[in-house]
């Protein structure tokens, strides 16, 4: 008899034929030490190049690996939930394809859970994260700002909602994403506001990001990710988050 799945792991991945081998190398052995059953699903975003022909590559040396292949570019936030919603974990992890935090911190996030946290959050602005930048200088200056703003408009609390690393339990994922409205970089951020509005728990964990500099987040998706933030708070002031809610 098959034992329930533990841990989904959740990777978004957009024109990632170069990088994704590794990540999935880097995943594979922390996994097989594990004494859980487990699943790490990529979600292709309709990629131009190799990205699907990489992944599959890895199905047979990949224990519990399976690609879920979009043949049209939707966004990021579109693939996560999309891949969150697919998950069947106990706990859902979606994470970043360029492995900047790495999946070993999955070991110091599961002891929240136990504690009465329902969504555990990398962060790069609470005591004790380590930061690797070799990003443009428009990223370390509109991301130190933007953080303010986002806080102010969603969840206070959140000292950084943007980390590609982030733990859900079963029952707040499923709450959650069918509620998510953003289908971009934004996404992040309504999650987290979608979380606190249902009473779910988040915690906070410091952890060591490392960005290669071959991020995909331009001073574009700034100015895009500014509009989403206004969506959101447009959908709060006007209730409808609560309407679809009574929906699902």
């Amino acid at each position: 008899m098959q034992r329930e799945i533990f841990l989904s792991v959740v990777i978004p991945a957009y024109k990632e034929e170069h990088r994704i081998g590794a990540t999935l190398e880097a995943l594979d052995s922390y996994l097989r030490k594990q004494t859980f059953p487990y699943e790490i699903l990529v979600v292709n975003d309709g990629s131009t190049d190799g990205t699907a022909v990489a992944v599959r590559r890895y199905e047979q040396k990949v224990k519990g690996l399976r690609l879920i292949d979009n043949k049209e570019n939707h966004g990021k936030g579109f693939v996560v939930r999309q891949g969150m919603l697919a998950a069947q974990g106990k706990y859902r992890l979606f994470m970043d394809a360029d492995n900047s935090v790495s999946i070993e911190y999955f070991s110091r996030f599961l002891p929240y859970f136990s504690q009465g946290y329902d969504v555990i959050i990398a962060s790069l602005e609470v005591p004790g994260a380590q930061v690797h930048e070799k990003g443009g200088w428009y990223r370390r200056f509109f991301g130190h700002y933007s953080k303010y703003l986002i806080r102010a408009l969603t969840v206070w609390e959140v000292r950084d909602s943007q980390r590609g690393f982030k733990v859900f339990s079963e029952k707040a994922a499923q709450d959650i994403f069918p509620l998510q409205t953003l289908t971009g970089w934004g996404f992040d951020f309504e999650v987290l506001m979608l979380a606190k509005k249902l009473g779910y728990k988040i915690k906070e964990l410091p952890v060591e990001w490392n960005n290669a500099g071959e991020s995909k987040v331009n001073a574009k998706a700034y100015l895009t990710t500014l509009g989403d933030l206004l969506h959101v708070k447009k959908n709060m002031v006007l209730g409808r988050y609560e309407r679809q809610q009574r929906k699902t």
